[in-house]
């Protein structure tokens, strides 16, 4: 007898659940910046010198 427990349990993966990965480029257009607008407040994704990206409000 086999255990179908731990099939009903183990979700199945929505593919529409998993974000599709953008890269930096795709996101600024090319740019070292971009501006992202989040519930009305304005956010600055950059590159740094380092290769690092930071988040400023």
């Amino acid at each position: 007898m086999q255990d179908d427990s731990r099939q009903q349990r183990t979700p199945k993966t929505d593919e529409r659940s998993i974000p599709l990965p953008v890269t930096f480029s795709q996101l600024a257009g090319g740019r070292t910046e971009c501006a992202i607008e989040h519930e009305g407040q304005l956010y600055r994704l950059r590159v740094t010198k380092n290769g690092k990206l930071i988040l400023n409000k």
